[in-house]
Parts: structure tokens; sequence; C-alpha cells
């Protein structure tokens, strides 16, 4: 994370704006730890992206780094809270969607990590977003989960004034969710709260995506009853994929029955479950990555996260079938008619997919 000056040939440009419950790092190179940090710190990062490159992965430096090659750090401006809340509506007001796409990363992620990650899914999504980057305090560490799970919970807090004062700006018309792995915990557990606070959640929240959330299945499903009586709630996207590795080792790890992130979404009682809930679903078990723990593979698919960029435009709905060439993604609806109907899919389709539908290989 030290910036880097222009040479050789010019990237693409993006800017990214962070709140981070994480204390600052007298590295230059991390900018923030992994230390917990009660107050939340504010910064504006300006990156370049190769414009040539494979879409799904991060290209690092190895050496000096080239703006037409890696991803790159130009500048790092930390800021007290009065100057985001500026330097963002400023860049809000000059955005005819005025979307916001906050993202949540996971366990064993740097803030380093986090930036360039989210960098990586703005661009191949191709969405015309502002996008916010919410970074708890992970260790970045395999070793450190139990660490990384108590962060998680501290941060429950500053995601929620975060999310509440996104939605409070006049300039915000919408705000996405996106959050991954132990981030989709923190997610839910931070919505849970807001509805039992106020009985419902602010509508500019529309939208909440959890890729790979590592939720034991029985705290999902508590979380779902408290959101079910919310006065106002998002629609909800939940990303699974049962050959997870990761999802594996966290189920073992704490005994888990089953994780969200990796149930079966055709098989009972998750199928019902999920459709009394109202969510939609999309099973990547058949989705190839790079990722060999296979927990990545909504960023790291281009078919997948250029999905994630068409529900992002406009709030268009999900259609597996545009864009990916083998029928291995599943949809179901969150609607009564997904348990009547199931589609196999050639390879290639055209029409739209029936409100509701269930998609499987």
């Amino acid at each position: 994370m030290v910036p880097e000056s222009t040479t050789g040939t010019p990237g693409i440009p993006l800017e990214i704006f962070a709140i981070a419950t994480r204390k600052p790092s007298a590295d230059p190179g991390l900018r923030f730890s992994g230390e917990r940090n009660d107050v939340p710190q504010f910064a504006r990062l300006a990156l370049s992206i190769p414009k040539n490159r494979t879409i799904g992965e991060i290209q690092w430096p190895s050496g000096e780094p080239d703006p037409g090659r890696h991803f790159q750090l130009r500048a790092f401006e930390p800021l007290d809270r009065p100057g985001f809340t500026k330097r963002l509506r400023n860049r809000l007001a000059a955005q005819p969607d005025r979307h916001v796409l906050l993202f949540v990363h996971g366990y064993n992620t740097r803030f380093d990590e986090a930036t360039f990650r989210f960098a990586q899914i703005v661009q191949d999504s191709g969405a015309a977003v502002t996008p916010v980057l919410f970074s708890w305090a992970s260790w970045g560490s395999a070793r450190a989960y139990p660490y990384d799970r108590e962060s998680a919970a501290l941060a429950r807090d500053g995601l929620e004034a975060a999310l509440d004062a996104l939605a409070a700006s006049p300039e915000v018309a919408q705000v996405t969710v996106l959050a991954h792995s132990m981030g989709g915990w923190l997610t839910l557990e931070t919505l849970r709260q807001m509805v039992v606070r106020r009985k419902g959640i602010n509508p500019k929240i529309r939208d909440v995506m959890l890729a790979s959330p590592d939720v034991d299945i029985d705290v999902a499903r508590a979380h779902a009853t408290i959101l079910r009586s919310a006065r106002t709630r998002p629609s909800i996207v939940l990303f699974t994929s049962t050959d997870d590795k990761a999802l594996s080792a966290s189920r073992w790890l704490l005994g888990s029955k089953a994780r969200l992130g990796a149930i079966n979404p055709t098989q009972e009682p998750y199928r019902s479950g999920l459709e009394r809930a109202g969510v939609m679903v999309v099973d990547l078990s058949g989705v190839s990555s790079d990722d060999p723990l296979n927990h990545g593979k909504f960023a790291q698919s281009p078919a997948i996260v250029q999905l994630i960029g068409r529900r992002l435009a406009a709030g268009q709905e999900l259609n597996p079938r545009d864009g990916i060439e083998n029928p291995v993604a599943a949809i179901i609806g969150g609607t009564t008619r997904a348990a009547e109907l199931i589609v196999t899919i050639p390879t290639q389709i055209s029409e739209p997919l029936p409100p509701g539908g269930v998609l499987v290989e």
C-alpha cells in the first residue's frame, strides 16, 4: 500500500473509499493493521488497474510494479469523518445512479488484500457504482480464526453505523452490500440488530449479496426469522458451493451441522426454508475457478463476477444463462413457484428465466 509513481503504460484509474475498524499501522505497506479499533478510520484510495488482464485475477507486482501489468496504489488519503463525508458526497454527486456498493471482506484478509480484491470485483463487474470498503480487524492469518471471529463480532456496531450514514445521505440513492465468508456472518448479525432496534432497515439498503457466507445454518434460520419480521428489509442473494473447502474446515473447527455457504439449495430442508425466507440462491458448485479452496468463485469466475455486475446495474434480476457457457449455476427464486419448476438448461438458451424458477445442471 505504498503509492507508486507513474511509469510505463498507464492503467485504468479506480477510486475506493474505505471505512476500517482497524488500528493504523506503522508499516506504510499495510496502512491498517489487524489490531482492533473502537474508533472507525477513514481513507480514500486511488488505484490503477492494468487494461489488458485476465478477468477474475489480481495481478500482484513482483519487483518493480508496472501499471500496465500490475494493480497499483497511486494515492492514499487518510481522512477524518467530515472529510470522508465530503469526498464521498462529491463523488456521488457526479454519478448519475448514486449507487453505493459496500464490500465486507472475510476471514484471514489484510487491508491491502481486501482493497485489491474489491478493486478487482468492481472493475470486472463493470458496474457503475461508488465503491466503499468496510474493513474489520482481521488478523490476516489462517491460524487466527478465533481472533477474527471475535473481531467480526466487535465490528457489528461499526458496520451498522456505516450503513446508517450511507442510507441517511441525500446523495445516496441505493446501497448494495456484498459480503464474503465471515463478512457474511458480520453482515447478517448487523442486519439482525438493526431490525431488533428499529423494526426495519432503511429502504435505500436494497440488496445484500452473501458470497460463501461462513454462517451456521441454524444461526442463519434464526436471522431469517428476525429479518422476516421487519417492516422493510433488503432482498438477499446467496451464493453457495458444495465443494467449498474453506467452509468445510470451518464446519469441522466449529462443530457445525452445515455452513450456509456450502449447502445444496435444491435439497430439503434448505430449499423450502430459502423459499420461505424469500432468498434468491445462486449455486456455484459446478463453476470452476483458480481458487484451490473454491471459496472465492464469486470474484474469480469471470462469468459470475460479470453476473454480479448485471445485478448491480439498475437492479436487474440475475440470470445465470446470460454469459455463462456451461449450465452449472443454479438460481432459486424466493417464491412458492420455485418448488414447482425445475429447468434443465442447454448450453445456449436465450429465453428469460420464469419468475421464481429454479435452475440446475
